[in-house]
């Protein structure tokens, strides 16, 4: 048995008829049938119901709007449904923009014209062909992804990286790891740690060391397998370049444990 295609399907949930063969087919194989009523589902769901007004173009301010939150150039600057209305055109009322709903939804009995006449190809869908939705949803499209691509690239432009470790495990530890130094903007600098695996007894502490280990600088607990910790202003990388992700109990002691569990060396 030759199912009916995809697109078959979807012009009938649309309203089309295709004939009695496609009519015929239908109601005789279950699988068609239950992908036309999914399909038909989703339809009926997207029309306007009874009480649901005429949707209205928005003004020119929400393009003004969207135009300086995005930062994009003065050659999309005109509101893309900005078209003037014809001399002499009244305003569209509600009946005009909104099809009349039916009553109960039978398949492969869609809708019929005023009149009874038979419709031609695509009288079902005139409230998904209309020119004002899909520039609508043609806008909204283009608008989402060139937010997304603006975020992506500003977050990405928004820190710069000054150096990089690998933590390798220390004594009887296995766990693993990396930490970066990132600057944002404003020159804030911040130490990046991620470990694969949180092998502290007690709590992780995250340090910044001296090459001879003799001055050490706590940034801070690490709870998780991760963590970002500010680096104190005026610190000198290259007079404290070890990261050192330390075993501390829970003894009230701010000195380090002396039990290191990943340690590394800054790398720019």
């Amino acid at each position: 048995m030759q199912h009916l295609d995809p697109e078959s399907l979807s012009l009938l949930a649309l309203g089309e008829e295709l004939g009695d063969d496609a009519a015929d087919h239908l109601r005789s194989c279950a699988s068609c049938a239950a992908d036309y009523a999914g399909l038909r589902r989703a339809v009926v769901a997207a029309r306007p119901g009874p009480d649901t007004t005429a949707l209205e173009a928005p003004g020119p301010q929400v393009w003004a709007g969207i135009h300086s939150a995005l930062g994009l150039s003065a050659a999309v600057a005109a509101d893309p449904l900005g078209s003037p209305a014809p001399s002499g055109s009244r305003p569209a009322s509600p009946t005009d923009e909104r099809p009349t709903p039916s009553a109960s939804v039978t398949p492969l009995q869609p809708r019929g014209e005023s009149g009874g006449g038979k419709r031609g190809p695509g009288a079902g869908r005139g409230w998904f062909r209309r020119p004002g939705v899909w520039l609508a949803a043609a806008a909204a499209t283009a608008l989402l992804a060139a937010g997304v691509f603006w975020s992506v690239q500003q977050n990405q432009a928004q820190v710069t990286p000054l150096a990089r470790a690998e933590l390798a495990p220390v004594d009887q530890h296995s766990a693993t790891g990396s930490a970066r130094v990132v600057e944002a903007k404003d020159g804030q600098r911040t130490l990046e740690v991620r470990v694969n695996k949180n092998e502290a007894r007690g709590y992780q502490e995250v340090w910044l060391i001296a090459p001879d280990l003799s001055k050490l600088v706590s940034l801070g607990v690490m709870t998780s397998d991760s963590g970002t910790f500010p680096v104190p202003a005026g610190l000198n990388l290259s007079d404290y370049p070890i990261v050192d992700v330390s075993d501390e109990p829970v003894d009230g002691n701010p000195a380090h444990s002396s039990v290191s569990i990943v340690r590394g060396t800054l790398v720019s």
